[in-house]
């Protein structure tokens, strides 16, 4: 009797001690934080200004209604706090203060332009100064560095229909669609910039 009674006892402590070990786990132990992406305490590089206005933590350009695709290698560059310090300056001198001549040389001091992020920004930058030509350039390098790259195949497709190349924005709005789906805000857009009137100003 005595020793069931023991058995019982030690069961009992060893059951209060999971329960307690249960309760003082962290309850965001297991979720990671940040949502993922680049470096710089959680900060998205993928973040489209379709869905973000900052850079700040945000759904990736590429959505979750496809299969993900792989990030390109060199996506480790967003690790290092200089290059993503670097990179968020310039977003926000193109997203909130529209400064692009600056943008573009705070981009091209990060030294590394064959980033497919870093190349299609200044590529976009280029287009809002009116320099399509080497807009074009960028594109075609950021798309050289990541064909998936959706956000690229976005502003490219708006570059198409500013020069009056409706069939060749409608071929970057197919691949758009191959990459996120028709319900991401990419291929929102650029189908909504294909329904304007030719000559009708656009947006991005």
């Amino acid at each position: 009797m005595i020793k069931l009674v023991i058995k019982l006892g030690t069961v009992a402590t060893f059951l209060m001690a999971l329960i307690t070990a249960y309760s003082l786990t962290p309850a965001g132990a297991a979720g990671g934080g940040g949502g993922g992406g680049g470096g710089g305490g959680g900060y998205d590089p993928y973040a489209s200004p379709y869905t973000s206005t900052t850079p700040s933590p945000a759904a990736k350009a590429t959505h979750t209604t496809h299969k993900v695709k792989k990030k390109p290698s060199n996506q480790s560059l967003f690790d290092d706090p200089a290059f993503a310090q670097g990179y968020r300056a310039a977003y926000s001198t193109i997203y909130d203060d529209h400064v692009y001549a600056a943008a573009i040389e705070q981009l091209q001091a990060l030294g590394h332009d064959d980033h497919p992020n870093v190349a299609n920004l200044i590529g976009y930058s280029y287009r809002k100064l009116g320099d399509y030509k080497l807009s074009q350039v960028w594109y075609e390098r950021a798309l050289k560095a990541d064909r998936n790259h959706v956000l690229t195949w976005n502003y490219y497709g708006l570059w198409q229909i500013e020069q009056g190349n409706r069939e060749q924005a409608e071929y970057h709005l197919s691949r758009i669609a191959a990459i996120c789906g028709t319900d991401c805000a990419e291929y929102r857009s650029l189908a909504d910039a294909l329904e304007k009137p030719p000559g009708t100003g656009l947006v991005y």
